[in-house]
């Protein structure tokens, strides 16, 4: 095979993973990394740290374009986002400024490992649910006003719901920033949990919320990946062109889905995770 020929196989490839992972990332409110970093380091044979880098770009990406259309259709909760990204730039400062030089990455790898293993026993608890039942207001989201509506094109009506857990939510989102700060990685699987089991919000406003927030994490790593010359600009700029194509897809496939589809679909991708960072915690490579 030609050099041409390989190149344009090789962009191709690329083009098929980003695609699908903004497909993916904007369903599930994960961001596109969950695809792309697998796929460029097995397939394609890219360094770990460039797809990582790669993915963090994906992320924003995705943030801005399944974020902008969520946001449009006052999916997003965005008091919500605003509120806890205090409580995840916080933990991210300490993990990136202090723990990072304390803490064996390979044991947080397993700790995150398990913290998500073990949290799908309330997803799965809750699997067939369509919307929250019997959620009532705490005081801390009285306060700030963080319930909301949404109009759910699936349902075919306006879906009003109520916001709890807010406590123990801020201590889901300071440990995301904190994994975020000593791994580099988005986190947004934290935050998403952070979401649907503390907060007991929509599915719906879950996935919506957290492509809101994942943008504002990622947007601080991008930029240590490329002090790092991590960030090649062949393999981001077909990264992001395509996985916002697939974003802007996986953002009208998702105001269609129910939400009880998009959960399953979530627990799914959340073994996937855990699973991984369990093999990088041993030892792994991914």
């Amino acid at each position: 095979m030609s050099n041409a020929s390989s190149s344009i196989l090789w962009l191709a490839q690329l083009a098929v993973a980003s695609f699908v992972g903004g497909i993916v990332g904007s369903i599930s409110g994960l961001g596109g990394g969950i695809v792309i970093v697998p796929v460029l380091t097995i397939f394609m044979h890219v360094r770990i740290e460039q797809a990582i880098a790669a993915s963090i770009v994906s992320v924003i990406a995705v943030s801005s374009g399944a974020g902008s259309v969520y946001v449009k259709d006052k999916i997003t909760n965005v008091r919500i986002a605003m509120f806890l990204e205090l409580a995840t730039a916080a933990g991210a400062l300490l993990g990136a400024g202090y723990l990072s030089r304390h803490i064996n990455p390979q044991a947080l790898y397993i700790l995150f490992a398990i913290l998500l293993l073990t949290s799908l026993i309330p997803i799965f608890a809750k699997l067939g649910e369509e919307l929250p039942t019997n959620v009532h207001n705490d005081r801390l989201a009285t306060a700030l006003r963080l319930s909301g509506s949404y109009f759910d094109k699936h349902l075919n009506r306006e879906v009003d719901y109520n916001v709890t857990g807010i406590p123990w939510a801020l201590v889901l989102m300071f440990a995301a920033g904190v994994i975020s700060g000593v791994l580099g990685i988005g986190a947004g699987v934290v935050k998403v949990l952070a979401h649907e089991i503390a907060m007991k919000v929509p599915t719906k406003v879950s996935t919506a919320t957290s492509n809101f927030m994942i943008g504002v994490t990622a947007a601080a790593g991008a930029g240590v990946y490329l002090r790092r010359g991590a960030v090649l600009p062949y393999v981001v700029v077909p990264v992001a062109v395509f996985v916002v194509a697939g974003a802007f897809l996986g953002t009208r496939l998702m105001e269609r889905l129910s939400n009880a589809f998009i959960r399953k679909f979530f627990a799914i991708l959340l073994a996937i995770v855990g699973l991984q960072m369990l093999w990088r915690g041993i030892g792994g490579n991914l």
